[in-house]
């Protein structure tokens, strides 16, 4: 390497520094009973093994990416998400804007592009993603609205609720939920039992069937 690339990556280096200073890696893994996405089952409700990294910058912005295993697919047996955007607050108000990408090696029909935008306030939360790629998971593209409560009940103990709304281009409409408590073990370590399903109106097998599903997890 020559003396001009040496200067050159050193100048790189010394501005990504600040940067670097203000950003923060974090990771995250999980052992799940089954894997529910938007109230339908991913794993024929068996166990998935589930983790990702995110990096946050003290700015807002950050960039994450999260895995599962996953067997709805023929030739294929994960699923690798890709995201990234920008956090902030006004006025009290906590707001989050980005872009998703759902990638399934091997089975690239079902890969799909999202953009969202959410709001927060007080422990309740309310996130709409809409389809940008040419498909929706291999189907009509879609819209998904999620509204969400949490708060805790007692130290360590939190009760957390949900309920989204699947509206397709072409297709059943559907409402998936959620209810379950979460407790905190510390050193990152936490539990969480949670109800998960959807409603009968588009059924494929029994992908839509309530299930009891447990976790186990650790953040780093």
């Amino acid at each position: 390497m020559n003396i001009s690339a040496i200067k050159s990556l050193a100048v790189v280096a010394l501005a990504a520094a600040p940067l670097l200073a203000a950003a923060q890696l974090s990771a995250n893994v999980s052992l799940n009973t089954s894997y529910k996405f938007r109230g339908q089952d991913q794993t024929d409700n068996k166990i998935a093994l589930q983790g990702g990294f995110d990096y946050a910058h003290a700015s807002g912005f950050y960039v994450g990416n999260w895995n599962s295993n996953v067997n709805w697919l023929p030739g294929n047996s994960l699923e690798s998400d890709i995201y990234g955007g920008y956090k902030g607050e006004a006025a009290g108000v906590g707001y989050d804007v980005g872009f998703i990408r759902y990638m399934y090696p091997g089975a690239g029909v079902a890969n799909t592009n999202e953009v969202y935008a959410g709001v927060s306030l007080a422990g309740f939360g309310a996130k709409y993603y809409r389809t940008v790629s040419d498909q929706y998971f291999g189907g009509s593209k879609a819209g998904y609205l999620s509204l969400s409560y949490s708060t805790e009940i007692s130290k360590g103990l939190t009760l957390s609720a949900g309920v989204g709304f699947t509206d397709f281009k072409s297709g059943t409409d559907y409402t998936d939920y959620s209810v379950g408590l979460g407790y905190d073990l510390g050193e990152g370590y936490s539990v969480k039992a949670a109800f998960v399903g959807a409603n009968k109106k588009a059924v494929y097998g029994d992908i839509n069937k309530n299930r009891l599903v447990l976790t186990i997890a650790k953040a780093m």
